[in-house]
């Protein structure tokens, strides 16, 4: 039997420099749209190592956690009603650490069929109303003040892309 959830995560936003925003809609909830997410694999994971894990995993995009911004914001909030059977008898409440992934450009996600039924880009402030947790929303809210929109390529992440 599977052990159980850690209840630290991580939150990826993965975006352009014209800041299109990936969403992946989860599986278990046709109409939750999310940026990357994903628990760590144990408590000493370190996040930036989760970050990496989880993008592959979910997009099939593969990045160094140096290509990953810390944003330095954590958020402690109560585990939804619906997924608490996923973590230890008792733990009520989940530390989430969120990152950012700047890539040159939108690349097709190759999504794990059991987490994630379909993907799409969009502007920032699109893609900010489509997240159904206010954490995610937020976050991708800050990327106009974090990284403005740019017109060319600046800054990107060495990822190699979908394998």
């Amino acid at each position: 039997m599977p052990g159980f959830k850690v209840p630290e995560s991580v939150l990826v936003v993965i975006y352009t420099p014209r800041l299109q925003t990936l969403l992946l809609e989860r599986a278990d909830h046709p109409g939750f749209w999310q940026s990357v997410t994903g628990s760590l694999a144990d408590p000493r994971e370190a996040p930036v190592a989760a970050c990496a894990r989880e993008v592959e995993e979910e997009t099939g995009w593969t990045a160094a956690p140096v290509d990953f911004d810390d944003w330095r914001i954590e958020h402690e909030y109560p585990i939804y009603r619906q997924w608490l059977g996923r973590y230890a008898p008792g733990v009520t409440r989940n530390r989430e650490h969120v990152f950012g992934l700047r890539v040159a450009r939108p690349f097709e996600a190759r999504l794990a069929p059991r987490e994630h039924t379909r993907s799409r880009w969009l502007d920032w402030r699109e893609a900010a109303d489509a997240c159904f947790s206010w954490t995610n929303a937020q976050a991708i809210r800050m990327l106009g003040e974090r990284d403005p929109p740019s017109p060319a390529c600046g800054r990107e992440a060495g990822g190699e892309g979908p394998k």
